[in-house]
């Protein structure tokens, strides 16, 4: 039930840019922050992807609820991130990966 309520409440927090509607520049700019804190030591500076993780450049956009599962709980070697980032900053890391490096 956790998974479904935070996945849910994740879905609808971010349905304006579900919709092809664009993500804040400050929520952009949050996002690449943390990006750069938590993200970029397995997954590369600026969405550069090193062999051994995820090529989030390629990640499915149409698959935001895969990559708020993904990031809160883990999956395989990536940690689960829950105790870290609240989904706030689960959002903005979205914004930063849907967005690319594009910091406005």
């Amino acid at each position: 039930m956790r998974l479904f309520g935070l996945g849910l409440a994740l879905a609808c927090a971010s349905a304006a840019a579900q919709d092809g509607k664009t993500f804040a520049p400050e929520q952009i700019r949050k996002g690449a922050s943390l990006y750069e804190t938590h993200c970029q030591t397995c997954h590369g500076p600026r969405l550069a992807n090193p062999e051994w993780a995820k090529d989030l450049r390629k990640f499915p956009r149409e698959d935001h609820a895969r990559f708020v599962d993904t990031v809160t709980y883990g999956v395989r070697n990536m940690p689960p991130w829950e105790d870290v980032l609240k989904p706030d900053d689960v959002e903005a890391l979205w914004a930063y990966v849907v967005t690319g490096e594009t910091k406005k």
